[in-house]
């Protein structure tokens, strides 16, 4: 039960509010860091350690000692924001110029906040870790800290948890499932490097406009013809670029997009082919073709069956939780890298909003706040019990 003592949904408003406020991109989150670490301080007690990382600076890493551990459990919270410039009109709206918590973070680090809290006051049977991590919508956070070294020893989980806001769910309500729940994602960039010259005289060019655009529409066949319909995959472009003059053909043109699987091996095949795809088309066009495909650490956030089946039973059989079973989305999220490695488990938390994710007018239902929390810290003292 929730006593007095126990982290409010005040508390949950005033740290939400505050985050929300001072958003920060990918490895610059240091004013979050400061607020963050200043809160963790004011708990801090016997049991608990704080960890920062040198190589890493604005990760903090909370270890709260068990009574009587059988496991370590991991929380992980991602901590840093979007390029996107604010237009909700909040009171408590963005204060730094062009950055918005627009993915809901401030969200996830509200929740591992208060379970920081409450575990330095209730002190967990396990040994808990809480991961207050940079950088995951861009740079690799995820994978830095990882590889870095982070999770040996004393501080390596046993099992992972993690949240991610979804605006199409009622506040409070949590989602996920057994198996992938999110997509592995591959940042593409391809330069098409011709010969330009005038307009009127194309036989003495090689005109990289036509081979580019060749190229984004037999990309398309990546995944219509060369993918499990029941798989799923995405190949899609948001950036071209190339030309200056509407009589000019240009030596370069350049596009991005991002390539989606739903799993690690789906992921690699598609790269695959999308190399074997340029390829032909800049021999067909006697012409050249640079091809950058970085996954980095946005691999399927592929839940642990047999800890995804606790979350779902758990959920399914408390009457305070309000839960729904997921389908898996084409949403990307570096936890996947995380879970490569260490089993666990992520879940949807609802925010009932009409804007989608990435919005500039993206409005979380702080609503969703202490049913978010609570449901989360139950799962936590539930699985410690077993």
């Amino acid at each position: 039960m929730h006593d007095l003592s126990d982290t409010t949904a005040d508390e949950l408003r005033t740290f939400r509010r505050a985050l929300h406020g001072i958003p920060e991109l990918a490895l610059e989150e240091y004013q979050t860091h400061a607020y963050l670490l200043a809160q963790i301080k004011a708990w801090q007690n016997e049991t608990m350690r704080i960890r920062t990382v040198a190589d890493l600076p604005t990760a903090i890493l909370v270890r709260i000692q068990g009574s009587a551990p059988k496991r370590t459990i991991g929380y992980r919270a991602d901590i840093d924001a979007l390029p996107v410039t604010e237009a909700t009109g909040l009171p408590f709206a963005s204060k730094h110029p062009g950055k918005m918590h627009a993915c809901g973070h401030d969200v996830h680090m509200s929740i591992a906040l208060g379970l920081v809290h409450y575990f330095s006051t209730h002190q967990p049977k396990d040994n808990l870790i809480v991961f207050f991590q940079p950088a995951e919508e861009a740079l690799s956070g995820g994978k830095l800290a990882y590889d870095m070294g982070l999770f040996t020893g004393e501080w390596r989980p046993d099992e992972f948890y993690g949240i991610h806001d979804q605006p199409a769910l009622p506040a409070g309500t949590l989602s996920t499932r057994i198996g992938t729940l999110f997509a592995g994602t591959a940042e593409m960039k391809v330069t098409v490097h011709g010969q330009g010259g005038h307009a009127a005289y194309p036989h003495l060019v090689k005109d990289p406009i036509v081979a580019a655009a060749e190229l984004i529409v037999q990309l398309q066949t990546v995944v219509s013809r060369g993918v499990d319909p029941i798989q799923g995959g995405v190949v899609s472009i948001g950036v071209i670029q190339g030309g200056f003059a509407n009589n000019v053909i240009p030596d370069a043109v350049h596009f991005e997009g991002t390539v989606r699987s739903m799993t690690k091996t789906g992921l690699e095949h598609m790269l695959a082919r999308i190399r074997q795809i340029a390829a032909g088309v800049a021999l067909s066009n006697d012409l050249d073709v640079t091809v950058e495909l970085e996954s980095g650490s946005y691999l399927p956030v592929e839940n642990d069956a047999l800890l995804a089946q606790q979350v779902i039973d758990f959920m399914q059989n408390s009457d305070q939780i309000a839960f729904t079973l997921a389908k898996p989305a084409m949403t990307g999220e570096d936890f996947g890298y995380l879970l490569q490695h260490i089993p666990g488990v992520m879940l949807w938390l609802g925010v009932n909003d009409t804007h989608p994710l990435h919005s500039p007018e993206l409005r979380i239902d702080e609503a969703a706040l202490l049913p978010g929390f609570m449901a989360l810290k139950d799962f936590i003292l539930w699985r410690m019990a077993q």
